[in-house]
């Protein structure tokens, strides 16, 4: 599935959910939710996903989970709280180079529209 159709399906799911559940909720009830939709649409996905730290070409665990990585090529960062922190942000573009990705989405649950509580991250990487 070409990307961009990949992540309108992701923020699609993510819009259903939200929809369903409204803001209010714990970030694991949206976690959870949310890992029903990618099911009912065929698409892959991975929870809790393990991000160690290669420092000086040894990695090493440093503790950091993915909420989600959808496809092996978005990576979902999930927050259920009044105002997102700035380092959340930064967080995600780390993230995706770790991973090597380029797509990241930074999604907070308790916003009203859940519109305004997706940020897109696109990271581009030097050749």
């Amino acid at each position: 599935m070409e990307l961009d159709l990949l992540a309108e399906q992701v923020v699609g799911a993510c819009i259903e959910v939200h929809r369903h559940l409204g803001p209010g909720l714990l970030e694991s009830a949206y976690e959870e939710c949310l890992c029903h939709e990618p099911r009912l649409r065929g698409i892959p996905f991975q929870r809790q996903v393990p991000l160690p730290v290669t420092y000086k070409s040894v990695r090493l665990d440093a503790g950091y989970r993915l909420d989600l990585v959808v496809d092996s090529r978005i990576i979902l960062e999930l927050k259920a709280c009044d105002t997102v922190p700035r380092v959340a942000r930064a967080q995600v573009i780390s993230y995706l180079r770790l991973m090597g990705l380029t797509l990241g989405y930074l999604i907070n649950f308790h916003a009203y529209r859940l519109t305004e509580g997706i940020q897109r991250i696109v990271l581009n990487h030097p050749d």
